[in-house]
């Protein structure tokens, strides 16, 4: 009896262990599964966070790209028309200058206005529009400068150049230069408003030809002519004029800058480089011109201005210059 009681005790532990068993390790397969659900459910939550994270980011760095190409588009896509005043001797460089600049900023559209500079600085004081101005010599920008019409700190005397006296090939004249132009059957002269006319009257007057009291640019061709004995003047409205009309045989001789000879130097020929002694320094200043009405002006077009103007001092342009025989004033 005592056997049976202590089997039944037995089995009635082995059974109590077992359901135990059950139990720890249900409890422990549920903590599990809870816990992996927690950990799955964090992940997603993470996932959702650095998603979102990365569209905020990719929304401002395409906010960013926007706003930068919209500054860019404020400059290079905006349509601009320059008008650019050069003395006539300086239109063959700036005619290579503007396919340049045109070519690289085909938005700007550069207009020349080649002429004297004493007809260029009446434009601008008439309210022609202006953006730059390049003069043949400092006293038409002085002008200007004195009347508060040039933006300050933008003036360069960017060339210098020096006069001439020249004929066509095969004249043979007897002229050799300013001291027996008196010899010529005629002479092709800018008026005294124009800088080479000015420049060659003072040479005169240097020279003891011309009375040195009076102002140069006031001395008459009719008094230049008289001074010289008589002989004919055809008086040019400016230096491209004299060399069309010396180079095609109009006139005997005729003074122009060295630039300009050159550039037709297969028909004419050089007698004399006029000393700067004789006609001072020649200097061609440029600058960038305050409009009459500046309201009118927009912005794009004052910056386009100021870009440009920065080409034509800067050496890429310098090396244009030189080729047309301008030399570097800097």
């Amino acid at each position: 009896m005592k056997k049976l009681t202590a089997l039944l005790m037995a089995l009635c532990m082995v059974f109590a262990l077992t359901a135990c068993g059950s139990t720890t390790e249900d409890t422990s397969d549920t903590t599990d599964t809870d816990a992996t659900a927690t950990e799955t459910e964090d992940t997603a939550e993470e996932t959702e966070d650095a998603a979102a994270e990365t569209e905020e980011a990719d929304a401002e760095e395409a906010g960013d790209t926007d706003t930068e190409e919209e500054a860019e588009g404020t400059s290079s896509d905006v349509e601009v028309t320059l008008n650019v005043f050069i003395a006539a001797s300086l239109n063959n460089a700036f005619e290579e200058l503007k396919a340049n600049y045109e070519a690289e900023h085909p938005n700007v559209t550069i207009t020349l206005n080649a002429a004297s500079s004493g007809t260029l600085l009446t434009q601008i004081q008439e309210g022609y529009d202006c953006d730059i101005f390049f003069s043949a010599s400092t006293k038409e920008i002085d002008q200007l400068e004195e009347e508060g019409r040039i933006v300050d700190g933008t003036r360069t005397d960017l060339l210098k150049n020096e006069v001439v006296v020249i004929t066509w090939q095969g004249s043979g004249t007897t002229v050799t230069g300013l001291d027996n132009l008196s010899e010529a059957a005629s002479i092709a002269l800018a008026d005294g408003s124009v800088p080479v006319g000015r420049y060659t009257r003072t040479a005169l007057q240097a020279s003891g030809v011309l009375d040195s009291s009076l102002t140069a640019s006031d001395i008459t061709t009719a008094e230049v002519s008289e001074a010289l004995g008589g002989v004919e003047i055809n008086e040019c409205a400016n230096v491209s004029a004299v060399l069309q009309a010396v180079a095609e045989g109009s006139n005997e001789v005729g003074t122009v800058y060295y630039s300009d000879a050159y550039s037709e130097i297969d028909r004419i020929e050089i007698l004399e480089h006029v000393s700067t002694d004789l006609t001072g320094n020649i200097i061609y200043p440029v600058a960038q011109v305050v409009p009459l009405d500046e309201s009118a002006v927009s912005e794009e077009q004052t910056a386009a201005a100021e870009e440009f103007l920065a080409y034509i001092t800067s050496d890429e342009a310098m090396e244009v210059f030189t080729t047309y025989m301008f030399l570097d004033n800097r």
